[in-house]
Protein backbone atom coordinates (compact mmCIF):
# COMPACT_ATOMS: atom_id res chain seq x y z
CA UNK A 1 0.00 0.00 0.00
CA UNK A 2 1.48 3.18 -0.94
CA UNK A 3 0.43 6.02 2.03
CA UNK A 4 1.00 8.96 0.40
CA UNK A 5 -2.09 7.95 -2.13
CA UNK A 6 -5.57 10.71 -1.08
CA UNK A 7 -7.47 9.25 1.46
CA UNK A 8 -10.51 8.23 -0.42
CA UNK A 9 -8.27 6.17 -2.53
CA UNK A 10 -6.68 4.68 0.37
CA UNK A 11 -10.08 3.37 1.51
CA UNK A 12 -10.83 2.03 -2.15
CA UNK A 13 -6.98 0.44 -2.45
CA UNK A 14 -5.88 -0.60 1.08
CA UNK A 15 -3.52 -3.80 0.63
CA UNK A 16 -4.79 -4.92 -2.91
CA UNK A 17 -1.62 -4.51 -4.48
CA UNK A 18 1.96 -5.35 -3.18
CA UNK A 19 1.66 -9.03 -2.32
CA UNK A 20 4.12 -11.54 -4.37
CA UNK A 21 3.30 -15.49 -4.12
CA UNK A 22 3.55 -17.23 -0.57
CA UNK A 23 3.47 -20.57 0.88
CA UNK A 24 0.88 -21.34 4.15
CA UNK A 25 4.45 -21.22 6.36
CA UNK A 26 4.61 -20.58 9.77
CA UNK A 27 6.02 -16.93 10.83
CA UNK A 28 9.53 -17.37 11.56
CA UNK A 29 10.33 -14.28 14.71
CA UNK A 30 13.37 -13.21 14.56
CA UNK A 31 13.99 -10.50 17.53
CA UNK A 32 16.20 -7.69 15.74
CA UNK A 33 16.31 -5.58 19.11
CA UNK A 34 16.61 -6.58 22.07
CA UNK A 35 16.71 -4.89 26.06
CA UNK A 36 19.29 -5.00 28.77
CA UNK A 37 18.30 -5.62 32.11
CA UNK A 38 15.57 -8.02 31.64
CA UNK A 39 14.87 -10.22 34.89
CA UNK A 40 17.38 -13.36 34.81
CA UNK A 41 15.23 -16.34 34.82
CA UNK A 42 16.52 -20.21 34.66
CA UNK A 43 14.29 -22.46 32.78
CA UNK A 44 15.36 -26.07 32.88
CA UNK A 45 15.07 -28.70 30.29
CA UNK A 46 11.79 -30.61 31.78
CA UNK A 47 12.40 -34.32 32.43
CA UNK A 48 10.45 -37.09 32.88
CA UNK A 49 9.70 -38.68 29.50
CA UNK A 50 12.36 -41.47 29.61
CA UNK A 51 13.25 -42.88 26.41
CA UNK A 52 9.66 -41.61 24.69
CA UNK A 53 10.13 -38.33 23.51
CA UNK A 54 7.40 -35.90 23.54
CA UNK A 55 6.39 -34.33 20.47
CA UNK A 56 6.49 -30.79 21.47
CA UNK A 57 9.42 -29.52 23.53
CA UNK A 58 7.46 -27.41 25.76
CA UNK A 59 10.26 -25.85 28.06
CA UNK A 60 11.89 -24.64 24.89
CA UNK A 61 8.73 -22.62 23.90
CA UNK A 62 8.48 -21.07 27.33
CA UNK A 63 12.05 -19.78 27.32
CA UNK A 64 11.27 -18.39 23.61
CA UNK A 65 7.54 -17.33 24.68
CA UNK A 66 9.51 -15.31 28.04
CA UNK A 67 12.71 -14.25 25.39
CA UNK A 68 10.64 -12.23 23.22
CA UNK A 69 8.48 -10.34 25.86
CA UNK A 70 11.75 -8.48 26.19
CA UNK A 71 10.72 -8.58 30.20
CA UNK A 72 13.38 -11.32 30.93
CA UNK A 73 16.61 -13.10 29.99
CA UNK A 74 16.70 -16.23 30.03
CA UNK A 75 20.34 -17.82 31.31
CA UNK A 76 22.26 -19.94 29.59
CA UNK A 77 22.00 -23.89 30.25
CA UNK A 78 25.50 -24.55 29.89
CA UNK A 79 26.21 -22.48 33.44
CA UNK A 80 23.29 -24.45 35.10
CA UNK A 81 24.77 -26.01 38.46
CA UNK A 82 22.18 -28.24 38.42
CA UNK A 83 19.07 -29.71 36.51
CA UNK A 84 16.79 -30.49 38.89
CA UNK A 85 12.77 -31.62 37.58
CA UNK A 86 11.36 -31.88 41.08
CA UNK A 87 10.50 -29.55 44.03
CA UNK A 88 13.20 -32.14 46.25
CA UNK A 89 15.44 -31.16 43.88
CA UNK A 90 15.96 -28.06 43.96
CA UNK A 91 19.03 -26.39 45.93
CA UNK A 92 18.68 -22.66 45.72
CA UNK A 93 22.15 -21.82 46.16
CA UNK A 94 22.83 -23.27 42.79
CA UNK A 95 20.31 -20.61 41.42
CA UNK A 96 22.13 -17.75 43.40
CA UNK A 97 25.71 -18.90 42.41
CA UNK A 98 24.59 -17.93 38.52
CA UNK A 99 22.43 -15.02 39.62
CA UNK A 100 18.89 -16.53 38.65
CA UNK A 101 16.18 -14.40 39.80
CA UNK A 102 13.19 -16.66 39.32
CA UNK A 103 13.78 -20.40 38.67
CA UNK A 104 11.28 -22.99 36.02
CA UNK A 105 11.51 -26.50 36.26
CA UNK A 106 9.18 -29.37 34.85
CA UNK A 107 8.39 -32.45 33.60
CA UNK A 108 6.83 -34.15 30.95
CA UNK A 109 5.45 -37.79 31.49
CA UNK A 110 3.56 -40.66 29.03
CA UNK A 111 -0.30 -40.63 30.49
CA UNK A 112 -2.38 -42.95 29.45
CA UNK A 113 -4.48 -42.71 26.16
CA UNK A 114 -1.25 -41.47 24.25
CA UNK A 115 -1.57 -38.12 26.66
CA UNK A 116 0.71 -36.27 28.20
CA UNK A 117 1.47 -35.11 31.93
CA UNK A 118 3.03 -31.75 32.29
CA UNK A 119 3.77 -30.27 35.47
CA UNK A 120 5.85 -27.07 36.37
CA UNK A 121 6.59 -24.92 38.96
CA UNK A 122 7.71 -21.37 39.50
CA UNK A 123 10.02 -20.43 42.57
CA UNK A 124 11.61 -16.77 43.55
CA UNK A 125 15.13 -17.70 44.37
CA UNK A 126 15.89 -15.08 47.20
CA UNK A 127 12.94 -15.80 48.96
CA UNK A 128 13.56 -19.41 48.42
CA UNK A 129 9.54 -19.90 47.83
CA UNK A 130 7.48 -21.44 44.84
CA UNK A 131 5.11 -18.71 43.25
CA UNK A 132 3.02 -21.38 40.94
CA UNK A 133 3.11 -24.85 40.30
CA UNK A 134 0.56 -27.05 37.90
CA UNK A 135 -0.55 -30.35 36.17
CA UNK A 136 -1.89 -30.33 33.56
CA UNK A 137 -2.86 -33.51 31.03
CA UNK A 138 -3.44 -33.23 27.18
CA UNK A 139 -2.70 -34.89 24.17
CA UNK A 140 0.67 -34.61 22.35
CA UNK A 141 -0.97 -31.82 19.43
CA UNK A 142 -1.59 -29.19 23.02
CA UNK A 143 1.84 -29.51 23.96
CA UNK A 144 2.43 -26.01 22.86
CA UNK A 145 -0.82 -24.75 23.76
CA UNK A 146 0.08 -26.12 27.38
CA UNK A 147 3.70 -24.03 27.37
CA UNK A 148 1.71 -20.64 26.16
CA UNK A 149 -0.53 -21.37 29.19
CA UNK A 150 2.37 -21.69 31.81
CA UNK A 151 4.49 -18.71 29.97
CA UNK A 152 1.01 -16.78 30.73
CA UNK A 153 1.02 -17.60 34.76
CA UNK A 154 5.33 -17.11 34.82
CA UNK A 155 4.56 -13.76 33.04
CA UNK A 156 2.00 -12.34 35.24
CA UNK A 157 3.38 -13.88 38.62
CA UNK A 158 6.98 -12.08 37.84
CA UNK A 159 5.27 -8.62 36.80
CA UNK A 160 1.92 -8.68 37.88
CA UNK A 161 0.58 -8.36 34.42
CA UNK A 162 -1.24 -10.89 31.93
CA UNK A 163 0.93 -12.77 29.25
CA UNK A 164 -0.11 -12.31 26.08
CA UNK A 165 1.22 -15.83 24.91
CA UNK A 166 -1.97 -17.76 24.26
CA UNK A 167 -3.70 -15.19 22.42
CA UNK A 168 -3.79 -15.03 18.28
CA UNK A 169 -2.98 -13.03 16.06
CA UNK A 170 -4.98 -12.84 12.15
CA UNK A 171 -3.76 -11.75 8.89
CA UNK A 172 -4.02 -11.91 5.50
CA UNK A 173 -1.54 -13.34 2.54
CA UNK A 174 -1.77 -14.17 -1.09
CA UNK A 175 -0.31 -16.85 -3.35
CA UNK A 176 0.34 -17.19 -6.80
CA UNK A 177 -2.18 -19.92 -8.07
CA UNK A 178 -1.24 -20.25 -12.15
CA UNK A 179 -1.95 -16.30 -13.43
CA UNK A 180 -4.16 -15.37 -10.89
CA UNK A 181 -3.38 -15.15 -6.93
CA UNK A 182 -5.40 -16.84 -3.79
CA UNK A 183 -6.18 -14.09 -0.72
CA UNK A 184 -6.37 -16.04 2.49
CA UNK A 185 -7.31 -14.75 6.02
CA UNK A 186 -5.23 -16.38 8.52
CA UNK A 187 -4.92 -16.96 12.02
CA UNK A 188 -2.08 -18.48 14.26
CA UNK A 189 -0.82 -18.87 17.41
CA UNK A 190 1.27 -15.33 18.62
CA UNK A 191 4.64 -16.82 17.87
CA UNK A 192 3.36 -17.45 14.74
CA UNK A 193 2.86 -20.91 14.90
CA UNK A 194 -0.34 -23.60 14.43
CA UNK A 195 -1.43 -21.22 11.25
CA UNK A 196 -5.25 -22.18 10.42
CA UNK A 197 -6.57 -20.34 7.03
CA UNK A 198 -10.08 -19.41 8.06
CA UNK A 199 -11.42 -18.37 4.20
CA UNK A 200 -9.32 -18.84 0.79
CA UNK A 201 -10.46 -16.75 -2.03
CA UNK A 202 -9.38 -15.63 -5.40
CA UNK A 203 -10.67 -12.04 -4.73
CA UNK A 204 -9.00 -10.10 -2.24
CA UNK A 205 -9.49 -10.01 1.40
CA UNK A 206 -8.90 -7.04 3.85
CA UNK A 207 -9.11 -5.49 7.38
CA UNK A 208 -9.83 -8.49 10.15
CA UNK A 209 -10.79 -7.53 13.21
CA UNK A 210 -11.56 -9.31 16.04
CA UNK A 211 -14.47 -9.50 18.04
CA UNK A 212 -14.13 -8.93 22.05
CA UNK A 213 -14.78 -12.55 22.90
CA UNK A 214 -12.20 -13.50 20.29
CA UNK A 215 -14.56 -15.82 17.95
CA UNK A 216 -15.94 -13.97 15.20
CA UNK A 217 -13.74 -12.27 12.44
CA UNK A 218 -15.05 -9.65 10.65
CA UNK A 219 -13.28 -8.56 7.56
CA UNK A 220 -13.95 -7.03 3.61
CA UNK A 221 -13.98 -9.47 0.78
CA UNK A 222 -13.93 -8.55 -2.78
CA UNK A 223 -15.24 -11.80 -4.03
CA UNK A 224 -17.96 -10.41 -5.48
CA UNK A 225 -15.45 -7.85 -7.64
CA UNK A 226 -16.86 -5.06 -4.87
CA UNK A 227 -15.92 -4.51 -1.11
CA UNK A 228 -18.49 -6.44 1.18
CA UNK A 229 -18.14 -6.58 4.73
CA UNK A 230 -18.68 -10.09 6.17
CA UNK A 231 -18.29 -11.43 10.27
CA UNK A 232 -17.10 -14.82 10.44
CA UNK A 233 -17.21 -17.39 13.41
CA UNK A 234 -13.77 -18.48 13.79
CA UNK A 235 -14.85 -21.33 15.84
CA UNK A 236 -17.56 -23.03 13.85
CA UNK A 237 -16.99 -20.96 10.37
CA UNK A 238 -20.11 -20.08 9.90
CA UNK A 239 -20.20 -16.43 7.83
CA UNK A 240 -22.65 -14.17 7.52
CA UNK A 241 -22.59 -10.81 5.14
CA UNK A 242 -22.75 -7.42 7.67
CA UNK A 243 -22.53 -4.58 4.94
CA UNK A 244 -22.82 -4.68 0.96
CA UNK A 245 -24.27 -1.17 0.36
CA UNK A 246 -23.30 0.36 -2.79
CA UNK A 247 -20.08 1.92 -2.78
CA UNK A 248 -17.70 1.54 0.28
CA UNK A 249 -18.24 -1.04 2.99
CA UNK A 250 -15.19 -1.34 4.90
CA UNK A 251 -12.84 -0.51 8.12
CA UNK A 252 -14.97 -2.29 10.40
CA UNK A 253 -14.30 -1.77 14.71
CA UNK A 254 -16.04 -3.75 17.01
CA UNK A 255 -17.47 -1.66 20.04
CA UNK A 256 -16.33 -3.30 23.73
CA UNK A 257 -18.99 -5.16 24.21
CA UNK A 258 -19.58 -7.05 20.89
CA UNK A 259 -23.25 -5.77 19.96
CA UNK A 260 -22.15 -3.02 17.71
CA UNK A 261 -19.61 -2.31 14.35
CA UNK A 262 -18.19 1.21 13.38
CA UNK A 263 -17.69 0.87 9.63
CA UNK A 264 -16.76 3.01 6.71
CA UNK A 265 -19.61 3.15 4.20
CA UNK A 266 -20.46 5.52 1.03
CA UNK A 267 -23.80 4.53 0.72
CA UNK A 268 -25.44 8.08 0.76
CA UNK A 269 -22.44 9.79 -1.91
CA UNK A 270 -20.04 10.84 0.72
CA UNK A 271 -17.05 8.16 2.71
CA UNK A 272 -18.85 8.70 5.96
CA UNK A 273 -18.57 6.45 9.75
CA UNK A 274 -21.83 4.38 10.56
CA UNK A 275 -22.32 2.09 13.18
CA UNK A 276 -24.56 -0.77 13.04
CA UNK A 277 -25.93 -2.80 16.16
CA UNK A 278 -25.85 -6.30 15.25
CA UNK A 279 -28.66 -7.27 16.61
CA UNK A 280 -30.72 -6.06 14.30
CA UNK A 281 -28.41 -4.35 11.66
CA UNK A 282 -29.44 -0.70 12.08
CA UNK A 283 -27.62 1.91 10.46
CA UNK A 284 -26.51 4.91 12.44
CA UNK A 285 -24.59 8.08 10.48
CA UNK A 286 -22.37 9.72 12.41
CA UNK A 287 -20.01 12.04 10.58
CA UNK A 288 -21.14 14.82 7.86
CA UNK A 289 -18.66 16.05 6.02
CA UNK A 290 -17.67 16.60 2.45
CA UNK A 291 -14.28 14.94 3.45
CA UNK A 292 -13.60 11.43 3.49
CA UNK A 293 -13.92 9.91 7.21
CA UNK A 294 -12.43 6.49 7.27
CA UNK A 295 -11.00 3.83 10.16
CA UNK A 296 -13.12 4.18 12.85
CA UNK A 297 -11.91 2.28 16.40
CA UNK A 298 -13.96 2.47 19.94
CA UNK A 299 -11.93 3.57 22.83
CA UNK A 300 -12.08 0.59 25.66
CA UNK A 301 -15.38 2.31 27.53
CA UNK A 302 -17.26 2.23 24.59
CA UNK A 303 -17.35 6.46 25.28
CA UNK A 304 -15.85 7.88 22.12
CA UNK A 305 -14.62 6.82 18.18
CA UNK A 306 -11.29 8.30 16.58
CA UNK A 307 -11.14 8.15 12.98
CA UNK A 308 -9.13 9.35 10.07
CA UNK A 309 -10.28 12.39 8.23
CA UNK A 310 -8.56 14.58 5.70
CA UNK A 311 -11.03 17.51 6.39
CA UNK A 312 -8.02 19.72 7.68
CA UNK A 313 -6.43 19.07 4.11
CA UNK A 314 -4.00 16.14 5.07
CA UNK A 315 -4.99 12.59 6.79
CA UNK A 316 -5.16 13.40 10.70
CA UNK A 317 -6.91 11.73 13.94
CA UNK A 318 -10.22 13.08 14.81
CA UNK A 319 -12.18 12.06 18.09
CA UNK A 320 -16.01 11.92 18.44
CA UNK A 321 -18.63 10.67 20.84
CA UNK A 322 -20.04 7.09 20.13
CA UNK A 323 -23.25 9.14 19.20
CA UNK A 324 -21.29 11.21 16.53
CA UNK A 325 -20.95 14.90 18.59
CA UNK A 326 -18.18 16.53 20.18
CA UNK A 327 -15.94 16.56 16.92
CA UNK A 328 -12.29 16.90 17.76
CA UNK A 329 -8.73 16.74 16.26
CA UNK A 330 -6.61 14.94 18.12
CA UNK A 331 -2.87 14.45 16.14
CA UNK A 332 -1.62 17.88 14.89
CA UNK A 333 2.61 16.58 14.60
CA UNK A 334 3.28 15.35 11.11
CA UNK A 335 1.92 15.36 7.80
CA UNK A 336 0.16 12.17 8.05
CA UNK A 337 -1.73 10.44 10.52
CA UNK A 338 -3.43 7.93 10.15
CA UNK A 339 -5.28 3.91 11.20
CA UNK A 340 -5.33 4.61 14.77
CA UNK A 341 -6.85 2.39 17.61
CA UNK A 342 -6.70 2.84 21.62
CA UNK A 343 -4.01 0.96 24.22
CA UNK A 344 -6.10 -1.53 26.45
CA UNK A 345 -5.79 1.25 29.34
CA UNK A 346 -7.23 4.02 26.78
CA UNK A 347 -4.51 6.01 27.53
CA UNK A 348 -2.72 5.72 24.29
CA UNK A 349 -3.35 5.53 20.22
CA UNK A 350 -0.97 3.71 18.24
CA UNK A 351 -1.11 4.73 14.76
CA UNK A 352 0.89 5.23 11.24
CA UNK A 353 2.65 8.71 11.32
CA UNK A 354 4.29 9.95 7.92
CA UNK A 355 6.36 13.44 6.55
CA UNK A 356 8.79 13.19 4.09
CA UNK A 357 7.91 9.95 2.26
CA UNK A 358 8.29 8.02 6.05
CA UNK A 359 5.59 6.15 7.40
CA UNK A 360 6.09 4.82 11.23
CA UNK A 361 4.46 3.28 13.91
CA UNK A 362 3.90 5.77 16.31
CA UNK A 363 2.24 6.46 20.21
CA UNK A 364 0.42 9.13 20.53
CA UNK A 365 -0.26 9.92 24.48
CA UNK A 366 -3.52 11.40 24.76
CA UNK A 367 -3.26 13.44 28.21
CA UNK A 368 0.47 14.99 26.89
CA UNK A 369 -0.39 14.93 23.25
CA UNK A 370 3.42 13.88 22.75
CA UNK A 371 3.79 11.96 19.85
CA UNK A 372 6.48 9.29 19.97
CA UNK A 373 8.19 7.22 16.56
CA UNK A 374 8.51 3.75 17.55
CA UNK A 375 10.21 2.47 14.63
CA UNK A 376 13.20 3.24 11.70
CA UNK A 377 11.76 1.13 9.08
CA UNK A 378 10.18 3.27 5.78
CA UNK A 379 6.47 2.07 5.64
CA UNK A 380 4.54 0.41 8.68
CA UNK A 381 0.40 0.09 8.34
CA UNK A 382 -2.16 -1.46 10.36
CA UNK A 383 -0.41 -1.26 13.97
CA UNK A 384 -2.36 -2.99 16.54
CA UNK A 385 -1.73 -3.43 20.61
CA UNK A 386 -1.69 -6.68 22.07
CA UNK A 387 -4.24 -6.82 24.37
CA UNK A 388 -2.16 -6.09 27.39
CA UNK A 389 -1.14 -3.32 25.95
CA UNK A 390 2.99 -3.92 26.32
CA UNK A 391 3.44 -4.68 22.32
CA UNK A 392 2.32 -3.32 19.00
CA UNK A 393 1.98 -5.51 15.85
CA UNK A 394 2.39 -4.07 12.62
CA UNK A 395 2.76 -4.85 9.07
CA UNK A 396 6.06 -3.35 7.17
CA UNK A 397 8.65 -4.26 4.46
CA UNK A 398 11.79 -5.92 4.53
CA UNK A 399 13.78 -6.55 1.50
CA UNK A 400 11.18 -5.71 -1.05
CA UNK A 401 8.61 -7.94 0.17
CA UNK A 402 5.80 -7.26 3.15
CA UNK A 403 6.12 -8.80 7.15
CA UNK A 404 5.13 -8.39 10.14
CA UNK A 405 6.95 -6.82 12.97
CA UNK A 406 6.01 -5.94 16.83
CA UNK A 407 7.86 -3.45 19.19
CA UNK A 408 7.06 -2.78 22.54
CA UNK A 409 5.23 0.07 23.18
CA UNK A 410 8.51 1.71 24.93
CA UNK A 411 10.44 1.55 21.48
CA UNK A 412 12.71 -0.95 23.07
CA UNK A 413 11.87 -4.44 22.02
CA UNK A 414 11.50 -5.07 18.07
CA UNK A 415 10.55 -8.60 16.19
CA UNK A 416 10.28 -9.76 12.79
CA UNK A 417 7.78 -11.96 11.74
CA UNK A 418 8.23 -13.09 8.44
CA UNK A 419 7.31 -16.04 5.89
CA UNK A 420 10.26 -18.20 3.80
CA UNK A 421 8.68 -16.77 0.62
CA UNK A 422 6.28 -13.94 -0.26
CA UNK A 423 4.72 -11.44 1.96
CA UNK A 424 2.27 -11.21 4.37
CA UNK A 425 0.14 -8.06 5.87
CA UNK A 426 -3.27 -6.30 7.70
CA UNK A 427 -2.16 -7.76 11.35
CA UNK A 428 -4.67 -7.48 14.23
CA UNK A 429 -3.82 -9.24 17.62
CA UNK A 430 -7.02 -10.85 19.46
CA UNK A 431 -7.81 -9.78 23.02
CA UNK A 432 -7.48 -12.38 25.69
CA UNK A 433 -8.15 -16.02 25.59
CA UNK A 434 -11.79 -16.37 27.17
CA UNK A 435 -12.05 -19.89 26.36
CA UNK A 436 -11.72 -23.01 29.13
CA UNK A 437 -8.09 -23.56 30.41
CA UNK A 438 -6.47 -26.28 28.90
CA UNK A 439 -6.59 -29.35 32.06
Amino acid sequence: MKVVRPLAKIILTAVLAGYASLASAILTIEITQGVDGGLPIAIVPFGGAGKQRPPQDVAAVIEADLARSGRFTPLDKKDFVSRPVEDKQVVFKDWRIVKADALVIGSVKPAPQGRWQVEFRLYDIYKEKQLAGYSYVVAGDRLRAVAHQISDIIYEKLTGEPGVFSTRIAYITRERAGKRFNYKLQIADSDGYNPVTVLSSGEPLISPAWSPDGTRLAYVSWEQRRPILYMQNVVHGSRTRIAEFKGINSAPAWSSDGTKLALTLSRDGNTEIYVMRLSDNKLTRLTSHPAADTEPAWSPDGRDIIFTSDRGGKPQIYRMRADGSNVERVTFEGEYNARASYSPDGKMLTLVSGAQGRYHAALLHLQSSVLQILTDTPLDESPSFAPNGRMILYATERGGRGVLASVSSDGRVRQLLKLQEGDVREPAWSPFNRSTPIN
